[in-house]
């Protein structure tokens, strides 16, 4: 992560902090996100980075030097091969780089599915 070697931020609000202002922005506005998008969900910190809980893990982010790695729990990507292929995507990794704009909208969209799937199914 961008500022690996501090000790373990204990909430959402402590890793935000440690970061640039304009970072402090980019990562204030997903966390906005998902929060609107699962308004249920709880915000913990695990791994290290910021994560939204929902029936289990539903959505883990956090700041690299050069872009966002948005971790999308457990699984769920394949939904969205086309929308995500610019992104890096992996199985259970996106990277939005940071000098192009947030895709909030997908965020939203995947957050909204992933709590309807974490509901549906214990997938």
């Amino acid at each position: 992560m961008y500022m690996s070697k501090m000790k373990s931020p204990e909430t959402i609000d402590d890793y935000i902090a440690r970061f640039p202002g304009n970072l402090q922005t980019i990562l204030q506005s997903i966390r906005a996100t998902v929060r609107k998008a699962a308004p249920e969900a709880k915000e913990t910190i695990k791994y290290g980075m910021p994560t939204f809980v929902f029936h289990g893990n539903l959505v883990h982010f956090a700041a690299f030097k050069k872009h966002i790695g948005f971790y999308p729990a457990p699984r769920g990507i394949e939904e969205f091969k086309k929308e995500v292929a610019r992104y890096g995507a992996s199985k259970s990794t996106l990277q939005f780089p940071l000098d192009e704009p947030m895709p909030l909208t997908f965020i939203r969209k995947y957050v909204k599915f992933r709590v309807k799937r974490s509901t549906i199914t214990d997938y």
